[in-house]
């Protein structure tokens, strides 16, 4: 029973792998991390063993699988399987930068990068999301994979605040038959139909409704905060409500942005 969670990501890191990247994929280690704001990271070669061996690693925070519809837990394995390729086939930048050649595969393979995660946001940078783009390869594949049966049995009960952009509308992943695992009350539709979503899809019990999960963090545990610019991820800290501008990119930096990925 332990091993299930991480049995189910690895058979999703599997089908995606043959579906999506021909399966020229090398074997890799999927692990939960819960680093703060953050939906996961690949890491290069992480991991050896006692003979000398050494895989890649591939972490997913297990306390947002609760609130966010399940597409978005698939998207970001499948953002770092990205990051994976990359590493084997292509030329990685520099450490947790996403480059053209990162964002060109991204979208080959029917996820577009954006900063907001949201269109209209940047394909390239330090902080970058993504969402499915309708009609894409990874739409087709992840509506194969979720008909085969594929599930996340085992949820965060104290799960981490959800970001924003899943507080007032659903992740723009209109043709994705993913249940959204956050209760429609958290995420404001009714209808799934006015979400973008395609008969019943996106409606799936959530852990909240079958009252398992205990409590949602809520609220800013400290009197500062944290303002990044979405241009060149420049980071600064102060007071809750500032307005801070980057000057060398004329842009209003962000407050309490999310590292998505």
């Amino acid at each position: 029973m332990e091993f299930t969670a991480y049995a189910e990501l690895q058979q999703a890191y599997d089908f995606y792998n043959e579906a999506l990247f021909s399966g020229i994929l090398p074997p890799c280690l999927i692990t939960f991390q819960r680093q703060k704001k953050t939906f996961g990271y690949f890491s290069r070669n992480r991991f050896g063993r006692l003979d000398g061996r050494t895989t890649d690693e591939i972490a997913l925070n297990p306390g947002y699988f609760a609130v966010v519809p399940m597409v978005e837990v698939l998207q970001t394995l499948v953002h770092e399987m990205v990051h994976l390729w990359q590493e084997h086939f292509g030329k990685p930048s520099r450490a947790c930068y996403h480059n053209k050649e990162w964002a060109d595969k991204m979208e080959v393979l029917g996820l577009m990068p954006s900063s907001t995660g949201l269109p209209g946001g940047k394909r390239v940078g330090q902080s970058i999301a993504d969402y499915a783009i309708t009609g894409g390869l990874f739409e087709a594949a992840t509506n194969e994979l979720l008909e085969g049966g594929f599930a996340i049995s085992w949820l965060d009960r104290f799960p981490e605040q959800p970001p924003a952009r899943f507080l007032s509308q659903f992740h723009p992943t209109a043709g994705v038959k993913a249940g959204a695992m956050a209760p429609e009350s958290d995420v404001g539709v009714d209808d799934p139909d006015q979400a973008g979503g395609n008969e019943a899809a996106w409606r799936s019990p959530s852990i909240t409704q079958l009252g398992i999960v205990e409590a949602v963090k809520t609220g800013n545990r400290s009197n500062r905060s944290k303002y990044t610019c979405p241009e060149c991820a420049l980071n600064v800290w102060g007071k809750p409500g500032l307005r801070i501008m980057c000057v060398d990119h004329d842009k209003l930096l962000i407050e309490g942005m999310e590292d998505l990925h």
